[in-house]
Parts: C-alpha cells; sequence; structure tokens
C-alpha cells in the first residue's frame, strides 16, 4: 500500500534555483578542460617540440634530411618511369597484323575512312597495318603473322631504301600510338596513307 506525501513536491524559488546551480559549478568536477581544449592543447605542445628539434640538429643534418627526401622522390620516380617503359616495351612486341585474314584493301578502307573522320590514330594504325598486309600479298614481305613493326621497317627499308626514313618514322608512330598512349595528327596520318600509297606504287 503506498502512503500518501506527507508533503508537496519541492519547488524552489528562481532565486534558489540559481544559488543552487552555482553552487554545483563551483564543483572541481566542471572545471576540467574539454576533449577538444585539450586536443588542441597537445597539438600545440608538439608542434612546439618539433620546432624545438630542428632548431636543435643545425642547418647541416636539416639539408642532408632534404637531400635525402629528393633522392628517395627521385629514386621513386625512375622507378615509376622504368615499369612503364618496361610495359610499353612488352606490349610493341606484339605482331602488326593481329588479324591475318584481313586483307590489304580492307585495311586501307578502314583508314581512309578513319581518316575522313578526322580519327588520325586510327588511321595510323590501319594505315601502317595496310603498307604490312599489301607487302606481304605482293610477296616483298615474308608471310610473318608475328612481326612486329619493328621487323616489317627493317624488310620494307630494305625493299624500299629510298623511302627508309619514311618507313622507318612510320613504325616508330604505330608502336607510340598503339601502345605508348601517343595521339596522331592528321599530317602524320596522311603520311602513312601516303607510305603506303608509294609502297603499291613501288616507288
Amino acid at each position: 500500500m503506498i502512503l500518501p506525501l506527507s508533503e508537496p513536491p519541492l519547488t524552489p524559488s528562481p532565486d534558489q534555483a540559481r544559488l543552487w546551480l552555482r553552487r554545483e559549478l563551483v564543483n572541481p568536477e566542471y572545471q576540467r578542460e574539454s576533449p577538444l581544449a585539450r586536443a588542441w592543447a597537445w597539438i600545440q605542445d608538439a608542434l612546439a617540440r618539433a620546432a624545438e628539434g630542428a632548431a636543435s640538429v643545425g642547418p647541416l643534418v636539416t639539408l642532408l634530411s632534404l637531400l635525402v627526401f629528393a633522392l628517395l622522390a627521385v629514386a621513386l620516380g625512375l622507378l615509376v618511369a622504368r615499369a612503364r617503359t618496361n610495359r610499353r616495351a612488352a606490349r610493341a612486341e606484339r605482331p602488326v597484323l593481329d588479324d591475318p585474314a584481313v586483307t590489304a584493301a580492307e585495311l586501307r578502307r578502314r583508314a581512309r575512312a578513319a581518316f575522313a573522320d578526322q580519327r588520325w590514330d586510327d588511321a595510323v594504325v590501319d594505315g601502317f597495318r595496310a603498307v604490312a598486309a599489301g607487302q606481304v600479298e605482293r610477296g616483298r614481305l615474308d608471310d610473318l603473322p608475328a612481326a612486329t613493326a619493328h621487323e616489317v621497317a627493317a624488310v620494307l627499308e630494305q625493299q624500299f631504301p629510298r623511302r627508309h626514313d619514311e618507313v622507318a618514322r612510320a613504325a616508330y608512330l604505330f608502336d607510340l600510338v598503339l601502345y605508348g598512349d601517343r595521339r596522331a595528327t592528321q599530317e602524320q596520318a596522311a603520311a602513312v596513307l601516303a607510305l603506303d600509297d608509294e609502297l603499291v606504287a613501288g616507288r
């Protein structure tokens, strides 16, 4: 059985409530810093210690540290560049004619269509493939399905010594565009197509 309260609930006056609140806030537990303030103080202290350490080691040690950092950065850059070069070299060993069943006429048609559409990269790739396939069909180049652009150029340079430079540039451009992520220009694409015309004519 619940007995009724003998006194009404406690209802302090506003002045009494303010007095109690002031007494509570004076408690030392409320005087401690907040976590954010403590974190900021720790950061300031760490920065101050780092500055003092840098000042105490002297300029020579600081210079040596910067030199070591620069050397590490250069070494990392060289490793990345070498890895990219190796990947490109491995890809450049792939054959020029990825599908030997495609005729030189078809490759030539595709190259000229790409040129008309201003797709210079495709015009270079299919144009040089047309060069290789055309010379295979004419018997001037052995039917080597695994021949790379360099190998094709080496044979054609002997067959057409007057076109040595054009053949070398076309083969190099083929590798750059297809495997080196380089973009061809209109002039470069036109030069490859012109080389195909000249070799077809036997000049």
